[in-house]
């Protein structure tokens, strides 16, 4: 079965990798870290070593098998694009996305030196969005290289949201993610640097989605953002259908 996820802007996750290794600021409190060391000590067979990275062929084909269309998050507890993943290993994954076009994949990395160098080696689907996160203005080479990729989707998660992002380039950019650390030592995020994000996408037109303040308590802060829900996809209709058939 399909893992339900509570992330705001995907259905489901899918984790034919899990484990990662911290390379910038956004890193620091990884959710997916805390996440798998509980489940190692839970016996979960995934996660039998901890968080080092590991690919899981077994898991390969699951979305085939699911038969209602998903938004699904590839590699929630992963990054697909980390240097211990073999580019064998990311063909095949790509493999099984090109397959199931019923379903639409939400790839999203922090390397995205590799994702530019692997990307013209990739049969990229439409049906595969890809993003890079940017937590603060010095991660900002990610889009720029995201932008020089071959994915007919492309976003970028600004999550956690560490600090202004002044002079963003939004040129090949089709939807934007903002939202604060959540957590243990959840470091804050100023509503100012929420707001600059949302009205360049507003002014450059690129659906722009606030998933939370975050906190240590994020149910409690919420998703509201100048009095107001912001839940905008690329595809709005097709792709709102997907996320509100996730379960």
């Amino acid at each position: 079965m399909a893992q339900t996820s509570r992330i705001e802007w995907t259905g489901a996750t899918w984790n034919p990798v899990t484990g990662c290794t911290k390379i910038s600021a956004g890193c620091k409190n990884c959710y997916a870290e805390r996440l798998a060391l509980r489940l190692t000590a839970m016996g979960q067979p995934n996660y039998r070593n901890g968080f080092r990275v590991t690919t899981h062929p077994h898991t390969l084909e699951a979305p085939l098998r699911w038969k209602r269309p998903r938004m699904i998050f590839v590699n929630s507890m992963s990054d697909l694009f980390h240097a211990a993943v073999p580019f064998t290993f990311i063909e095949q994954v790509f493999h099984v996305m090109r397959l199931a076009t019923r379903h639409r994949f939400q790839v999203l990395t922090k390397r995205s030196a590799r994702l530019l160098k692997l990307s013209p080696r990739l049969d990229w689907p439409k049906n595969v969005w890809m993003g890079v996160t940017v937590e603060n203005a010095r991660c900002l080479f990610r889009a720029d290289e995201l932008r020089k990729t071959a994915a007919a989707v492309k976003f970028i998660s600004f999550e956690p949201l560490l600090g202004p992002i002044p002079a963003i380039d939004l040129a090949r950019i089709n939807w934007v993610i903002v939202g604060g650390e959540s957590g243990p030592g959840a470091r804050p995020m100023r509503a100012d640097w929420a707001l600059d994000i949302r009205d360049r996408c507003i002014a450059a037109n690129v659906p722009f989605f606030f998933k939370q303040w975050g906190g240590a308590n994020k149910k409690k802060t919420g998703r509201i953002l100048d009095g107001k829900t912001w839940n905008q996809i690329p595809n709005t209709r097709e792709s709102r259908e997907l996320l509100l058939s996730a379960g």
